[in-house]
């Protein structure tokens, strides 16, 4: 008899909560049978129909000293969600980033019920550093969903679980990140418009906003009056907008995602912090220059590093056609240097263009569908491959 296929979602911050709801949208529109969700996500996913175990914002903290303090009651947390999963014995487990938490959930869960199909939407970055989590994912993961069109090859390489690319959800908001006919004249009249991009992070904008502001500085004796657009989020606005006015030229800063996404079709050009900005940045066509700074400390790590960058857009490509500058590097003369580049008319400006103009073809999707969609079918076909052979999914027996 059929009945409706069950699935465990669980989500650790608001990114997965974003990737989550759009998940379920997909799997409900595959399954004629209908989709029972549970778990644990946020508003989106909740928006859903999902009814979350708790609070995502016991589990969504950041940080070495955040996480020691909330660290019995994330503990806790991972207790709770593996012990509703292997309760509910669900048709699937799907793991949306958030590793620290996540994968711990997925290890109890296939540890008690080991033919579930555990489904991990969003690669760790094992491509870039501990690979050796790839083949450890063997043990509890069935397949991944790759954001990044290069991971599924990583996968391969470094002996994990199937790896398949779904594609990066920035795919589906191209028409928000593309200018249309008068923003794109508007990226070339003057005075050219900058947007600066110091970081996400309060350790971001405090090791980057000093040397950011330096550059404007000099950029201005190299390229003539430019006007500096610096998007932020509420939270961090008093903290920027107090560095900012140290800077020698005073930016615009706006604040939402609309302010933002406006500022990227119109700038001529970009500074910004490494992250996935930079992959916005250059789907919108905008040339840019990567910066990043870490302490001395985690400044160790690039021993451990195993890429040959840091921006999201050159290992997509598969070469350095964005310079990042990075720790002693990123300096307020080599960033204006870059800067001056990239904002008039010139070979490199002219070379960075034509490598955005790439990505598109790099990142699309075999019928240029929707990552969820693919996503959706992935889980399914894991379900599928894991499930008793000739049985349709959604019509298993209880």
């Amino acid at each position: 008899m059929n009945r409706p296929l069950r699935i465990a979602l669980v989500a650790g911050e608001h990114s997965g909560d974003q990737l989550g709801f759009k998940l379920m949208r997909a799997l409900r529109a595959a399954c004629p049978a209908g989709v029972e969700f549970s778990g644990v996500g946020g508003e989106a996913m909740e928006a859903e129909g999902l009814k979350s175990l708790f609070p995502i914002a016991d589990i969504a903290v950041m940080g070495i000293l955040p996480v020691i303090a909330r660290l019995p009651t994330v503990l806790r947390r991972i207790r709770e969600t593996a012990q509703a999963v292997i309760a509910e014995r669900p048709d699937a487990l799907v793991i949306i980033d958030s590793p620290d938490f996540t994968h711990r959930v997925a290890r109890r869960a296939r540890k008690a019920l080991p033919d579930l199909p555990i489904v991990d939407y969003v690669s760790p970055s094992v491509w870039a550093w501990r690979p050796g989590r790839a083949k450890a994912m063997l043990g509890y993961v069935d397949c991944v969903l790759g954001l990044l069109p290069f991971e599924p090859e990583a996968y391969v390489r470094l002996g994990g679980p199937r790896c398949v690319y779904v594609g990066h959800p920035l795919i589906e908001r191209l028409a928000e990140l593309r200018p249309n006919e008068d923003e794109f004249r508007r990226r070339n009249a003057e005075p050219p418009l900058l947007v600066v991009l110091p970081g996400s992070r309060r350790s971001e904008i405090r090791r980057l906003m000093a040397e950011f502001g330096g550059a404007l500085g000099r950029l201005g004796d190299a390229v003539g009056p430019f006007t500096a657009v610096l998007p932020t989020l509420p939270h961090l606005e008093a903290e920027v907008r107090a560095r900012a006015a140290l800077w020698p030229v005073a930016p615009r800063i706006v604040l939402g995602e609309a302010a933002k996404l406006e500022a990227f079709r119109t700038a001529r050009a970009a500074l910004a912090a490494s992250g996935t900005v930079t992959l916005e940045l250059a789907l919108a066509g905008v040339p840019l220059v990567g910066a990043y700074k870490v302490g001395i400390v985690e400044e160790q790590l690039k021993y451990l590093i195993k890429v040959p960058s840091i921006l999201l857009p050159n290992l997509i490509l598969a070469d350095r056609s964005i310079p990042e500058k990075l720790q002693r590097d990123c300096t307020a003369q080599t960033l204006a240097t870059e800067l001056a580049a990239i904002m008039r008319d010139g070979p490199e400006r002219a070379a960075q263009i034509a490598a955005l103009e790439r990505l598109d073809d790099a990142m699309r999707l075999p019928d240029r569908g929707a990552p969820s969609v693919h996503a959706a079918r992935a889980v399914l076909a894991t379900i599928a491959a894991k499930g008793e052979a000739g049985t349709p999914i959604g019509a298993r027996e209880p």
